[in-house]
Order: structure tokens, then sequence, then C-alpha cells
């Protein structure tokens, strides 16, 4: 799930309110009296500091407090300088904690705690200079995953099917794009459309992802099927590397057209995907370099993701399931 970052505006500062806000914080805090300018300023959510419990933590007791504050549903921030295992001990208990951090190293450190880390951030002026940087982190980054090179087994035409066009609000890098498959076992990195051809103009925000029935990866360890994807709807960008980052649908483009069927595997695992059949779809190469599906042949290595299969409604579960 992503997290959340608050701006703490106490003392009120226009400028840096402003900032904040450009920087896509989810909240910002502030004395009540000042509640109304920040909501003239941005739809935004604005919020009275005075139901924010910030607690330093220096000895157990302090800890304590904390975990019977939260269970009793107050707002609990952990004041900056507060020590790991403390951290740990409570969220254990209880993850919607919340925690100051005025650096990206500290916002690493907060959201990676027991592997699930705090519920939200909170930063204040000091932090100005980072904000931008520490507030990317805490709404865009999803951590690295691990890629194979899969080895190209078969590439069939299979006639005419729908095909989904993912047009994002974010430009997309050479060897980004959407993990995607017929399986969420095994996925393939589909590049975005980054590289320039003869016949259409780059378009770094649209990844054609693939047949409406696809699977593909979202934020939180979760996945949805092509078609299901709408405006608004966040979606997983990977680069060839493994960087994970989540970015926003604008638009969802399905049309009729010509589609391939793709094999590949890598050490006993196998997978598939359906894309269309053109020179502007990519998946990346071992190389890190897009590569055509129509300039693919049998023994190419393309970037691709094995996994285990059982998903319903796109978590992760524990069962017996097949998917070929």
């Amino acid at each position: 799930m992503t997290k959340k970052i608050y701006f703490k505006a106490v003392p009120f500062d226009k400028s840096l309110v402003t900032l904040a806000l450009e920087s896509g914080v989810d909240g910002i805090l502030a004395e009540k009296g000042d509640l109304e300018k920040i909501q003239a300023l941005g739809r935004t959510q604005a919020l009275d500091v005075q139901d924010f419990n910030f607690l330093s933590i220096e000895k157990k007791e302090d800890e304590e407090k904390a975990v019977q504050s939260l269970k009793a549903g107050q707002n609990v921030v952990l004041a900056r300088g507060v020590e790991i295992i403390p951290v740990e001990n409570i969220v254990a208990q209880t993850p919607q904690v919340g925690m100051e951090c005025a650096t990206v190293q500290e916002v690493d450190t907060a959201l990676g705690i027991l592997e699930k880390g705090v519920d939200y951030v909170v930063v204040d002026a000091q932090s100005a200079g980072e904000l931008k940087k520490i507030a990317a982190r805490v709404k865009q980054d999803q951590g690295r995953l691990e890629l194979i090179p899969g080895r190209i087994t078969r590439i069939t035409p299979v006639g005419l099917g729908h095909r989904v066009c993912v047009d994002t609000i974010s430009l997309l890098n050479t060897a980004e794009g959407m993990l995607v498959g017929n399986s969420s076992a095994f996925t393939f990195l589909v590049n975005a459309e980054t590289e320039s051809n003869p016949y259409v103009a780059p378009r770094p925000f649209r990844i054609n992802a693939g047949a409406v029935h696809s699977y593909t990866c979202l934020p939180g360890d979760r996945t949805t099927y092509l078609e299901e994807l709408g405006p608004g709807s966040q979606v997983l960008i990977v680069s060839g590397q493994g960087d994970a980052k989540s970015a926003v649908v604008g638009r969802i483009k399905t049309e009729v057209r010509p589609m391939l069927l793709i094999s590949a595997e890598f050490e006993g695992h196998q997978g598939s995907v359906i894309l269309q059949n053109a020179e502007t779809i990519r998946l990346v190469g071992a190389d890190n370099s897009p590569v055509s599906v129509v300039k693919l042949k049998e023994g190419d290595q393309v970037m691709c993701r094995a996994d285990e299969a059982g998903r319903h409604f796109g978590m992760r579960i524990q069962e017996d399931i097949r998917e070929k």
C-alpha cells in the first residue's frame, strides 16, 4: 500500500506550503487558525496539528504509551532521533504510526522497518531543500524487484484480439515499462513507447501493454487484469535493472489489433504473453535495450519476472493454482 506524507506547517509559511503542495504531499498539518489559508492554496487535507501526538521515545514507558495511544485511536507521530528497536516494537503491534523525517535516508529507514514500515511520515520546514525528493520516495518508489533473463522459445501469430494501451501521466525512460503476462507467475517487461522509428513519434507516457486478459503488476505486491485499469489507477513501472516505482494512469485505449503469442523460459520457469504484432511494441533485452517484437527471435533473452502463482482479486494467496 502506498504510504502517506504530511508537511508540518508550524509556523505557517505560504511559500513552504505551496512547495509542499507542488511536491505532492497528502496533507498539511497546521495550527487551527491557518487551515483555511491552506485550503485556499490547493485541494488537500488541512489537518489540525493538535490532533497529532508527537512523542519522543526515550525509555520503555514511552514506547508503551505510544502503543496504548495508537490502540485508543490517537494519531501518534514518533519524533526524530528515535532508535530503531522501539519503532520495530511499535510497528509490530500496530503499524498505524507516523514518524518525523528530515532526509531521504530517514524516510528509507522509516518505510523499511519490519519490511512494512510506518504508515506515514511527517516533514517540516527544515526538510524544504529535500522535500520533492522525499515526497517522490514516499509516493512513487516501490523498491527493487529481481528480474531474470527469459529465453524466447516461441513466437506465434494468433490472430486478432483486443489490446490495451496504458497512457500514464508520467514520462518514462528507455528500458522502463510494465510487467505483463498470461500468468502472474511469469511476466515480461514491456517497454514504454520511448524509442523513435520512421512511422510514429515516441510516446514515452504510453505502454502498449498487451491483450485485455493479461495480468500486470501493481504497487503493493498486487496484480490486476489490463482491462480493469482506468484513469486514476496506479500501475507499477519497472526498469530493466529492477528498480520499481508507481505511476498513475491517465487513459486506457483498447482496440482490436493482430496479436503475437510470445513464450519464454528460465531455469524451469515458463511463461507467455500476448502482445500486439507491431514494430513499436518492445520488450527489454538482457542488455537493457528495447527489442521490437517483430525483430525478436527464438533464443533471444528478455527481462522477465518469475513469481509464485496464486492470486485472488489481485492479492497474493497460498493456494494450489495452475496457470498456462
